[in-house]
């Protein structure tokens, strides 16, 4: 088996440390919201926005961001992201009212989906062969996944000791240290260029459409899903991404040109994708607010009892999973680790109100581990395999915005349907805390049935031959990748 060649690691490696901190602010943020309410005088409506603004710019500009990262060159975009989210990321900790943050919080957003967007197109471009791009890959996808759930705890900690500032100032020296790594190390590009079209209009309404759709499902939890608000915003949406669908069929320089979707599996593996983060999300989301108003956990031991999950992907996703997907492919891996989901699911989906951690949570825990550091990895190996230079950039924004939006939607549907039926076991005359048990079960049994159903699509849609695309193929035709070929390190000099 070829190793991945050692010279590459660094600019990994930064790819990971800029994924890092972006995905680690969106779960630090989370903790800190009671002390933001407190010291900024946030209403209990207003504080949601704190989260939202930041979704809504992330989620929308995903698939635009990795475009523009195609045209303009990923690593110039890479840069203008990392560093708009730092100067954001200040202006957060010097915020001095509810809307100076929300403002920046906005800023966040934009810098963190230029960042992101095109960060798994230049894993493509420094790893073009399918063996050692699958365990870069799998490092990648384990700073995302590992990096979620520490945000709990350093959440915890920096507020606690620090106060709720030190979350967001923490990021300007991280950032900046990225930045100059980011030009040492990472390899320049031209990207195929603004004459190759941008597609404005469509730009324009898919940005719109999204923005649209994430702002009506992250305001479910307030308003509801049948409220005039909740369904205006999925109106708007359809009819935004109905004319970004017509405009992609007559446009001259379509933002998303049919030849990427038709490139074998990638439908499919989006597909998987978004089912299964729909229910991962609301795994992470979902136990932590029951062990603590179920099991009586407290705010610290309830991020502390996350960790065994990081570390396990960990040692699956750094370890196993690069190895497992070269040798049985990542179809295979996937379905593994969807059979592993299923079954942690399910063990939730027994938990008693009277259950302990380490009988009835623990167990579900460590399998979390095993079945993310298995099905992330491969996922994202499959979204990509046949990306080519000239669209891996929009093949990353395309994997980035299902995962977002799939987790959204994931998380505000569980949601819904545990207060549902805790409201109606409250009803029944069941106590508090069963009432709120009985609430979690369902919405745990339902997650199991989401990725019963990507298990399905990954077993019926996705290719057992996927095709991978080499750094100068393009399956189009004619390709306008050159003017990136010569400026990109060769997969032989590294």
């Amino acid at each position: 088996m070829e190793r991945v060649v050692p010279s590459r690691w660094p600019a990994l490696l930064v790819l990971c440390a800029g994924s890092l901190m972006i995905i680690l602010d969106g779960t630090v943020v989370a903790v800190a919201l009671p002390a933001i309410q407190r010291d900024l005088g946030f209403s209990a409506a207003g504080l949601a926005w704190v989260v939202n603004a930041y979704l809504v710019a992330f989620g929308g500009l995903l698939l635009l961001a990795g475009r523009l990262g195609d045209l303009l060159g990923r690593r110039r975009v890479f840069l203008a992201g990392v560093a708009l989210f730092t100067v954001a990321s200040l202006a957060c900790a010097v915020a001095t009212g509810p809307a100076l943050l929300v403002g920046a919080r906005f800023g966040q957003g934009i810098g963190g989906a230029l960042a992101m967007a095109v960060s798994l197109g230049m894993i493509v471009r420094l790893y073009p062969e399918a063996a050692e791009r699958a365990r870069a890959i799998a490092v990648f996808s384990f700073t995302g996944a590992a990096g979620a759930s520490v945000g709990t705890v350093a959440g915890g900690v920096l507020t606690q000791a620090a106060g709720w500032r030190t979350i967001f100032l923490v990021n300007v020296p991280i950032g900046a240290a990225i930045l100059i790594a980011a030009v040492r190390r990472l390899p320049a590009e031209r990207g195929i260029g603004l004459r190759a079209g941008l597609d404005l209009p469509g730009a324009l309404l898919a940005t719109a459409g999204l923005m649209a759709a994430v702002l009506g499902i992250v305001g479910t939890g307030e308003h509801g899903w049948t409220s005039p608000r909740t369904l205006g915003a999925v109106a708007l949406a359809a009819l935004l991404l109905g004319g970004f669908a017509l405009r992609q069929r007559v446009a001259a320089a379509p933002l998303v040109p049919s030849r990427v979707l038709r490139v074998p599996g990638l439908v499919a593996a989006n597909a998987v994708q978004f089912l299964m983060v729909c229910a991962y999300f609301g795994f992470q989301f979902l136990l932590a607010v029951e062990l603590q108003l179920v099991l009586g956990l407290d705010a610290a031991a309830t991020g502390w009892a996350f960790l065994p999950t990081p570390v396990v992907i960990a040692v699956v996703s750094l370890g196993l999973a690069g190895r497992l997907i070269a040798r049985f492919g990542a179809r295979m891996v996937l379905l593994g680790g969807l059979g592993l989901a299923i079954v942690g699911f399910l063990l939730l989906a027994r938990l008693p109100a009277d259950g302990a951690y380490v009988a009835d949570v623990l167990p579900a825990m460590l399998i979390f581990g095993v079945a993310g550091g298995l099905t992330l990895p491969a996922v994202t190996t499959l979204a990509m395999a046949g990306a080519t230079d000239a669209d891996a950039g929009l093949a990353s924004g395309l994997a980035n915005t299902t995962q977002q939006v799939g987790g959204a939607v994931g998380l505000a549907a569980l949601a819904t349907l545990a207060a549902t039926r805790s409201d109606g076991l409250r009803a029944a005359g069941w106590a508090e805390t069963a009432a709120l048990a009985g609430g979690y079960r369902t919405a745990f049994a339902v997650a199991a049935a989401l990725v019963v159903t990507a298990s399905l699509v990954a077993v019926t849609a996705l290719p057992r031959r996927p095709v991978h695309a080499g750094p100068d193929t393009d399956p189009s035709g004619p390709a306008t990748v050159g003017a990136e070929t010569d400026t990109y390190p060769s997969a032989a000099s590294g």
